[in-house]
């Protein structure tokens, strides 16, 4: 359906990108990749230990150091870190493939983090639900930037469906010219 081009899912974290990533992944045929997950595999340590023992801008980094690995490899959606749009030299690398920004109320969000196995840093010390709104204020301008927005409040298998469709109208507006 994309030739081989890779997805790659931005938005805020509780959004469903790993949920939906691996789901559009079996959809499409591709691999599935979760940006957080290689980051620990080769940081050596979880995504708290690096914030808490090397501070978040070593953590930014490193982030980009491996984004601009995967870009380099079609047919993969690849769920990227909530924070991942903020750096700019990322989007050169995300323009790889098709940038989807998986949308969600902030009481949504706030569920599924408080739901979610893990720790998260940027939410540690505050209510999270204004820790949220704050991070999403500061990102929303970015992950605006995306070839589509898709609201992520439905299943899994709904937002897949709606991404699928928002990435094919996207494709098509753009060979219409």
């Amino acid at each position: 359906m994309f030739n081989g081009v890779s997805v790659f899912l931005v938005g805020m974290m509780g959004a469903g990108k790993s949920t939906v990533g691996r789901l559009l992944a079996q959809r499409l045929g591709y691999q599935f990749l979760d940006l957080d997950e290689l980051i620990e595999q080769i940081g050596g340590s979880s995504i708290s230990d690096i914030f808490a023992q090397q501070g978040e801008a070593a953590f930014r980094d490193l982030e980009s150091r491996v984004l601009a690995e995967v870009c380099a490899y079609t047919r993969l959606v690849v769920a990227t870190g909530g924070g991942v749009v903020t750096e700019r030299r990322n989007w050169s690398y995300l323009h790889h493939g098709l940038i989807v920004w998986l949308d969600a109320e902030i009481e949504t969000l706030k569920s599924r983090v408080a739901g979610a196995p893990g720790v998260r840093p940027l939410l540690a010390g505050g209510d999270t639900g204004e820790r949220l709104a704050g991070l999403l204020a500061q990102r929303a301008t970015f992950y605006a930037q995306a070839d589509v927005r898709v609201p992520s409040e439905a299943s899994p298998a709904e937002v897949v469906d709606l991404t699928l469709a928002a990435l094919a109208l996207r494709l098509k507006e753009d060979a219409d010219g």
